[in-house]
């Protein structure tokens, strides 16, 4: 079996531990950070973690009220121009929080006398150096290149700050609850990999989700890129349908991300567009309807609330993009070109 695959089957036990050691952690301290002149939070990541910070911007936004923004690194590394972050809660989320840049931004909030918080694999990384409180993710080795496990727990992560914060322990129990529903969805989604073969010969695809699942499709898009070659793109519903449907060929797959929720109708009614492109879709939901209009159905284990959907949607994904890497002869745990730390500036 390969890393990257043996460590997709890890998620549900690593979610678990990240969550009995950090909860009460991240509920005891998560107010000390929330200053009475916090307005925002302002997120720097990279790669995988910037899917997170996605799904960040939307569940801060939805249940907090905190608008989110992501940094510029190039404006601290490039051009010497940091922005002032007054009223910022500053948040870096990094696997393996050694990226220079992403490292910059936490230290010139930290110059700034802003709070700040680092959301990272490796408590003893650079990034953790600059953080006033580091949330450690407790994946454990991730020895393939891909992230699996640790954006899983990133994004746990997020959601976890996101519940202490508001102080909701419906949403923290809700939480405490997920890893059941990972270990059903990793299960059913292995044993439907198969599902995916006709489109080993495709030459690109798109994958299309909306708010809180936006991240989602950005993290699959990726996946399939890392570890495949394909040249997958992520697209909201309703940015597809402002142009950029105009350039999907027919028999291109579109995997469409549409988890219960107040989402799935936008979703849902964009079926029809792409249908008029021609394009073969690929459903992952738990609604019937969007199941049955697809070409190929890839159904959700269990329905959850909506805001912790992205643990669970993501993983259908995931082995759709082990799968056709394994297809194509790729090495799936060292894709060419790419390496577990990248050190940008």
């Amino acid at each position: 079996m390969s890393w990257v695959e043996d460590e997709l089957r890890e998620q549900p036990a690593a979610l678990e531990r990240f969550l009995a050691r950090e909860r009460d952690e991240v509920l005891g301290h998560a107010h000390e950070l929330m200053r009475r002149d916090v307005r925002y939070l302002f997120i720097a990541s990279r790669g995988s973690s910037a899917n997170a910070a996605r799904y960040a911007q939307y569940v801060f936004g939805a249940f907090n009220r905190l608008p989110v923004a992501f940094s510029t690194p190039s404006l601290y590394t490039l051009y010497d121009a940091p922005p002032r972050l007054d009223g910022a809660l500053a948040v870096a989320i990094s696997q393996s929080g050694e990226s220079p840049d992403v490292v910059s931004v936490l230290a010139e909030a930290k110059l700034q006398q802003r709070p700040t918080i680092a959301i990272t694999n490796e408590p003893e990384s650079p990034l953790a150096e600059q953080a006033d409180w580091v949330v450690p993710l407790q994946a454990g080795t991730e020895r393939a290149v891909a992230a699996t496990k640790t954006y899983l727990n990133s994004v746990a992560a997020v959601a976890l700050l996101s519940a202490a914060l508001a102080r909701d322990e419906a949403r923290l129990d809700s939480l405490q609850a997920i890893p059941a529903a990972v270990t059903e969805q990793v299960e059913r989604s292995l044993s439907a990999a198969a599902d995916f073969d006709r489109y080993a010969g495709s030459d690109g695809g798109v994958v299309v989700a909306r708010g809180l699942n936006l991240g989602t499709a950005f993290e699959i898009a990726l996946k399939i890129r890392e570890l495949s070659g394909i040249p997958y793109e992520p697209f909201s519903s309703a940015d597809l349908l402002h142009g950029p449907i105009a350039a999907l060929l027919p028999g291109r797959p579109v995997l469409v991300v549409a988890p219960s929720g107040p989402a799935l109708a936008s979703v849902r009614d964009s079926l029809a567009k792409l249908r008029e492109r021609g394009a073969s879709v690929v459903a992952i939901s738990d609604d019937a309807g969007v199941l049955a209009a697809a070409d190929v159905a890839l159904p959700l284990a269990r329905t959850v609330p909506e805001w912790l959907s992205p643990l669970t949607t993501v993983v259908p994904g995931q082995v759709a993009a082990i799968r056709l890497a394994t297809l194509r002869g790729g090495d799936i745990d060292r894709p060419a070109g790419l390496t577990k730390v990248t050190l940008t500036r």
